[in-house]
């Protein structure tokens, strides 16, 4: 049997795009995990220290969390055989939205399959054509996905600029429909913390709705990685909590919380809930032993943060702009190195790679034209020889390359 592989004319759009991105320097191809997840490991055969990775807890090799998925597809099996609101709602799924509920310091909570579309469909359905949304110019694609799916008005305000939304706020007071406000707790670029106790302050002052996106933030801020609401003490003032299970709690999904009402009726209009199998009880069961490893060993998250601001310190030292010059300062494990253009970027991405490094460059259109960067993400479970070596390779290929004075 003969496999057609070539372009056809009608999908030659899609050659000449690529073939841009070639002359732009900024087409890439996946590398690929030969083993687990870890501060240290090997992608396409080369042993790598890995700085590119959402891990931030070492989760995803925990023991207690292999040896939960296990239990689980032994008693349960490997599928549950159908979406949520048919037949496939297994006992394992309750007690885990159970447990982020109680963990967050809420009514109740829905898991979903990917943070994506937790964020994406919760903002669809919960408002409608004649309702405004607030939104953060520098929200998650996921946001802004799920703002346009809801016909809502969208109004951007500044990065961080609460006064600006509030002028936003009071442009449109007298509009009828609801209006919602909406940040990243943690913003994936630049590493910063999103103003939300002081957003929902707001909130509260103009009768908004309240949503954040703690992707970044759970498991990351606030006590035992409760999130940005807790690290801000916003707690009863968040209407919409959106989470996810794929970065710090090691596995697959993402969640909302909020009040009972909020929840069932996500049950019943959110659309990626309705029309998507439910997660196998493996990764329920990984993600209720993250919980619990959150509540017992805090030790990680202060591992996390000491070896964020060591990391930092170094950077800043070698002479690395990590943001606070031409982007917001990075607050967090997530630490841009700025470069500015997109092909040198990525020709710095691949150098680190060659020497032993994964640092992910990034360029348009995730981020904006000139702001290209290379993303660092720091984890718990990092060594200080791991980082040392890591910075000392980092210092080296950008002075090979011109990016760093010699």
């Amino acid at each position: 049997m003969t496999t057609a592989t070539a372009t056809r004319p009608q999908m030659a759009h899609l050659t000449a795009a690529l073939e841009d991105l070639r002359e732009r320097g900024t087409f890439f191809k996946l590398r690929v995990l030969d083993d687990q997840q870890g501060p240290v490991c090997r992608y396409d055969g080369r042993e790598v220290i890995n700085l590119a990775s959402n891990n931030y807890l070492g989760l995803c090799n925990h023991p207690k969390l292999r040896e939960a998925a296990i239990r689980a597809t032994e008693r349960y099996g490997v599928g549950s055989g159908a979406v949520r609101t048919i037949a496939g709602t297994m006992r394992i799924h309750m007690e885990l939205e159970e447990k982020i509920a109680a963990f967050k310091n809420v009514e109740a909570c829905v898991v979903f399959q990917s943070g994506f579309t937790a964020n994406a469909g919760t903002v669809s359905s919960i408002l409608g054509k004649d309702d405004f949304i607030l939104s953060d110019e520098l929200n998650h694609a996921s946001i802004i996905d799920g703002a346009r799916l809801s016909k809502a008005k969208i109004k951007v305000f500044r990065h961080k600029d609460v006064a600006h939304c509030e002028e936003i706020l009071q442009e449109v007071a007298s509009e009828p429909g609801r209006k919602l406000i909406i940040t990243d707790g943690v913003f994936s670029m630049d590493g910063d913390i999103g103003p939300v106790g002081d957003l929902a302050v707001l909130a509260e002052k103009y009768g908004a709705i309240m949503m954040v996106d703690d992707a970044h933030a759970s498991g990351v801020l606030g006590r035992n990685g409760r999130g940005s609401v807790d690290h801000f003490g916003a707690h009863g003032m968040v209407d919409v909590q959106v989470g996810t299970l794929s970065k710090a709690i090691g596995a697959l999904g993402g969640y909302v919380c909020g009040s009972r009402d909020l929840i069932d009726y996500l049950y019943h209009r959110a659309r990626p809930f309705l029309f998507s199998t439910s997660h196998p009880p493996s990764v329920a069961a990984s993600c209720l032993a993250a919980f619990e490893i959150l509540e017992d060993e805090p030790e990680r998250i202060e591992r996390l943060w000491a070896n964020t601001r060591y990391f930092k310190q170094q950077l800043t030292d070698a002479g690395f702009d990590v943001g606070g010059r031409s982007t917001p300062a990075s607050e967090t494990p997530i630490t841009p190195i700025l470069i500015g253009g997109g092909r040198e970027t990525m020709e710095f991405s691949r150098a680190l790679f060659e020497a032993g490094v994964m640092a992910t460059g990034i360029a348009f259109p995730t981020v904006p034209e000139g702001k290209a960067r290379v993303r660092t993400i720091m984890t718990s479970e990092h060594t200080r020889e791991q980082i040392d070596r890591a910075l000392e390779t980092l210092v080296r290929v950008a002075k090979r390359l011109d990016l760093l004075a010699a």
